[in-house]
């Protein structure tokens, strides 16, 4: 998936999103600071019928939300953590192998935990209003090849 958007497009984005991704357990949004990736994680749960507040988890590390569409959601913000070995005293590596839709911002802080199945997003800032969301194949595909933009995109026609 390739998608240029702004807020008044972020659900329909979310929901092509869902619809090309839901196969994958594990979704990591690769993103500066500030460029919306708890906005977007907000709108995509909204899409799966989470009926609860959606926040960000930058404090508690995980915050846990049931969907009607996906069920079990966990969504992780790993910016705090140090490195993988605090990320598995927080209890991240069970989660990732467990039951649910794991959403994790900052998956670079313990990159080493990610499944192979991992979808990866990159969400990019364009301008004030208008922001870019791409996938990449999961870390496992992309052995074959040395230039991770070449692995492909989901395309959201298909």
């Amino acid at each position: 998936m390739d998608a240029i958007f702004g807020l008044a497009q972020i659900k329909s984005v979310a929901a092509a999103l869902w619809k090309e991704g839901k196969q994958y357990p594990v979704w990591a949004f690769h993103a500066a600071m500030g460029s919306g990736k708890t906005t977007f994680i907000h709108a995509l749960c909204e899409v799966l019928g989470v009926e609860a507040a959606v926040s960000s988890p930058t404090f508690a590390i995980i915050n846990d939300y049931q969907s009607r569409d996906a069920g079990l959601i966990h969504h992780m913000d790993w910016y705090r953590l140090k490195d993988e070995e605090e990320a598995i005293q927080a209890g991240v590596e069970d989660l990732l192998n467990g039951e649910g839709l794991c959403l994790v911002e900052w998956p670079e802080q313990a990159e080493g935990l990610l499944p192979d199945n991992t979808l990866h997003i990159r969400l990019e800032i364009l301008d004030e209003q208008t922001r870019r969301i791409s996938t990449f194949k999961p870390k496992q595909l992309m052995a074959d090849t040395d230039d991770e933009d070449s692995a492909g995109t989901i395309d959201l026609d298909a």
